[in-house]
């Protein structure tokens, strides 16, 4: 390295720590909590800020989620043990348009979105971020479990060195422009026990907090009485039919259902067990299959996010792994791009319970690396 050249700071910037100023966005559960203060132990410049992303009122008496009055306060807490600014931004009308409206409009339609997806790409890593530079800093810290790693060509996303924890799925919209700015202080770490103990060597009053589990506008996963709060009159009664449209039973609303779902159904006598294959809002109706039904293989994607090194239409066709669900480990497919934006992709293994409104990640086949990747649009 020349003389004149400055050493980079362990978040690979050119400047001394003190010199270097980092925004964290702080949840108040351990993870955020963590990074901010292992990044203020270090010496930088942190600033922590926590959304606020719906109503306070009602979030004071639910626990269990992100961004609940009692999080905004621990997140505080953490802020003055540790000794830097922290600051509450109300981001409520903000998180509505963009997260919860599509939410309820995509349940609706027969879908079944992922929000924490959308308030990473429109929320956090979209207006926090711009927020962020308005603050003049040099890059924006999380507690997502991912890698931030430099390729030969530019900054690269990577899973998580723990794969229980690993949140590529859920970070798979995360553009190049905003890859550059973000930083991702745990990734590198083995499992959820270690992120815990430097919790507790920086005394950090969360330490033993426990992990959120619902997402944060749906109390106790009862996604049908959010909508149906959301969207009155959403739950409309409708026929449950097999897939020659024989009437088997009722349901209370199409918005009770999802792709794959085999228990609830109320249907009784069979001499097989029954899978929901699809969603038909317009008719009210619920069709179910046997699970060979759920069986998929071309799964058609609009809304592509590419990291990859050379753009995506410079080739035909991409042999990539890809997860159809948050849950299951990358299978082997063939990526197509296609016109305006859309890409089809070709599972080599059927998947089952494929479903509009979930996401479709792409990752390289020899390597942890994320590749981007889409929204599940339709069914053939």
């Amino acid at each position: 390295m020349p003389l004149d050249q400055p050493k980079l700071n362990s978040l690979g910037l050119p400047k001394a720590p003190a010199d270097t100023r980092v925004v964290v966005a702080m949840s108040g559960g351990v993870d955020s909590s963590v990074v901010a203060a292992q990044l203020a132990e270090e010496g930088y410049d942190v600033v922590g800020v926590t959304l606020q992303l719906y109503d306070h009122g009602a979030a004071l008496a639910k626990k269990g989620a992100c961004c609940a009055g009692r999080d905004i306060h621990d997140a505080r807490r953490v802020a003055e043990t540790m000794g830097f600014p922290h600051y509450v931004l109300d981001y409520e009308n903000m998180f509505r348009e963009s997260v919860i409206d599509e939410f309820a409009d995509a349940y609706l339609g027969g879908a079944t979105p992922v929000p924490c997806i959308r308030c990473n790409e429109r929320v956090k890593f979209r207006d926090l971020l711009e927020t962020a530079k308005d603050l003049d800093a040099d890059c924006m810290a999380t507690g997502h479990y991912i890698q931030r790693r430099m390729g030969p060509a530019k900054a690269e996303l990577h899973r998580a060195a723990d794969p229980v924890r690993d949140q590529s799925y859920f970070l798979f919209s995360t553009t190049q422009d905003q890859l550059d700015f973000l930083r991702f202080p745990l990734g590198h770490l083995p499992d959820k026990a270690a992120t815990r103990a430097l919790a507790a060597r920086y005394g950090l009053p969360v330490a033993d907090k426990p992990d959120s589990q619902d997402i944060c506008f749906v109390p106790n996963g009862d996604y049908a009485a959010v909508i149906e709060k959301l969207r009155p009159g959403a739950g409309e009664p409708g026929e449950i039919v097999d897939m020659e449209g024989r009437v088997l039973a009722r349901h209370e609303g199409v918005i009770h259902y999802t792709i794959g779902q085999r228990r609830g159904l109320g249907i009784g006598g069979l001499s097989e067990p029954l899978y929901v294959v699809k969603l038909d809002p317009g008719a009210r109706q619920v069709v179910v299959g046997p699970k060979s039904a759920l069986a998929t293989r071309l799964v058609p994607l609009r809304e592509i996010n590419w990291l990859g090194d050379a753009p995506l239409a410079s080739r035909p066709e991409w042999h990539v792994g890809v997860k159809v669900r948050s849950t299951r480990p990358p299978r082997e497919a063939i990526l197509r791009p296609k016109a305006d934006g859309l890409a089809e992709v070709e599972l080599l293994t059927p998947e089952e319970g494929v479903s509009p409104g979930q996401a479709c990640v792409f990752y390289d086949l020899d390597s942890p690396r994320v590749l981007g990747g889409g929204w599940i649009w339709r069914g053939y």
